[in-house]
């Protein structure tokens, strides 16, 4: 009976690693495995260079603005309000370079700074007032919303349309520079970019580690000499500049400052930074994991697509993935 007990013991133990390490990479599993499937399905339809430079231009815009909520959410943050945000950056950024004529670097730069300057507000909620984070930026949702539908006059920024004060623009129209920014190859290096720079910031350098100390336990980095005030601030500041690059994409893809352009985005990039979490147990906010939730996210949407699922049934889709990477990522720490 004891050694039935003692041969029980390393299958048990061994059964639980192996479930672990299928939870750990459930996320790239499933990439794999819709990759094969829609190959399967669709062939060289879908598995060509031309589709699979559609799936990471789609998901270029995507991973930008879930680059910026893995930055948040490092540190135990939580920001509804990104996406809103960005629609009234990308009213900026537009009305800059067409209605005042700005170059487009001084139109960029301007964007970058308008976003930040803006942030402050999310940064006196949380940190001054003490808002908890879901329940300020559910509030700024409105603000953004109602202040750049005021920026604009209640409509869209293009080329051709006159300001909201009724005089002709200075610039008629987009450069081809400007467009450039959200074709590919351009969107999918800027990505690339954002991510690169929030691995490094994140994984090897002193704030990012002291962001994860603040994520895993906000009592103990203050205890252990951790100004959390200081660096939540920082993330706010960091995760602006992230908010403008992705309004500048999105205002250059649509060419167009479009009502409520980027708040569509809100819901893929939260489930690209969920997904992200359980990549190779990571258990916390990282950006290649969030790369491949956006990756995932992108591929079924454009598998899906291919395969003659309507347009309208893709937001459940893209819910079912959240829903699945939350229990990827809760349910063993349940058990911890």
């Amino acid at each position: 009976m004891g050694t039935d007990v003692a041969l029980k013991k390393p299958m048990m133990v061994g059964n639980k690693t192996l479930g672990r390490f299928m939870m750990d990479w459930a996320a790239v599993f499933a990439l794999v495995l819709c990759i094969v499937i829609f190959t399967a399905i669709r062939g060289t339809a879908f598995f060509s260079k031309a589709n699979l430079i559609n799936i990471l231009r789609a998901m270029s815009i995507t991973t930008i603005f879930a680059i910026a909520a893995t930055v948040t959410m490092a540190p135990d943050g939580f920001d509804m309000s990104a996406c809103t945000l960005a629609s009234f950056s990308a009213y900026i950024f537009a009305s800059s370079f067409l209605w005042f004529g700005m170059p487009l670097f001084v139109a960029a730069l301007v964007t970058i700074v308008f976003t930040m300057v803006l942030y402050l507000l999310t940064m006196f909620l949380i940190l001054v007032c003490k808002i908890p984070d879901m329940l300020a930026t559910c509030a700024l949702m409105f603000v953004h919303q109602g202040l750049g539908l005021w920026w604009t006059g209640g409509g869209a920024v293009s080329s051709g349309m006159p300001t909201r004060w009724g005089t002709q623009p200075i610039r008629p129209g987009w450069t081809q520079e400007f467009l450039n920014i959200g074709r590919a190859p351009y969107c999918i290096i800027i990505m690339l970019a954002c991510v690169l720079f929030a691995f490094i910031f994140l994984n090897y350098t002193k704030h990012g580690r002291y962001l994860y100390a603040m994520g895993g336990n906000k009592t103990a980095a203050k205890l252990s000499g951790i100004n959390v005030k200081k660096y939540r601030f920082l993330a706010g500041m960091v995760t602006a500049v992230f908010i403008a690059i992705g309004a500048m994409v999105v205002c250059s893809r649509n060419s167009a400052a479009q009502i409520t352009g980027c708040d569509n985005y809100l819901m893929p990039s939260l489930s690209a930074v969920f997904v992200g979490r359980s990549v190779g147990g990571a258990e916390k906010p990282n950006a290649l994991g969030t790369m491949v939730g956006a990756a995932l996210v992108a591929v079924l949407e454009n598998g899906l697509t291919m395969c003659g699922v309507v347009y309208y049934v893709l937001p459940a889709v893209k819910g079912g993935v959240l829903a699945l990477a939350l229990i990827a990522a809760y349910a063993t720490k349940k058990e911890e």
